[in-house]
């Protein structure tokens, strides 16, 4: 696998699922299966990573007191105080 920190996430995800497929068939060897076991969590990770990133930038609209709103940075363990689902 080579440059796959250069991946966009669907990208990545999308050569993920390709390597679930190819694990399912029955007859692929072992030696390839263990290859494409590697690839997969090394896509896990830059999907995790992307994420991650994406997560950091995700701004929610909060209705402060008074009807006006407010630009809030996303931040679940905030949500999760306030009672709110995410």
């Amino acid at each position: 696998m080579t440059k796959e920190k250069e991946l966009s996430f669907e990208e990545a995800l999308k050569k993920l699922e390709k390597i679930a497929d190819e694990l399912q068939e029955e007859d692929i060897s072992l030696d390839i299966s263990i290859k494409r076991y590697e690839e997969g969590m090394k896509l896990i990770s830059v999907c995790h990573k992307k994420l991650e990133e994406a997560k950091k930038k995700v701004e929610l609209l909060v209705r402060k007191e008074g009807g006006k709103f407010q630009l809030k940075s996303f931040d679940e363990s905030s949500m999760e105080e306030d009672g709110k689902e995410l």
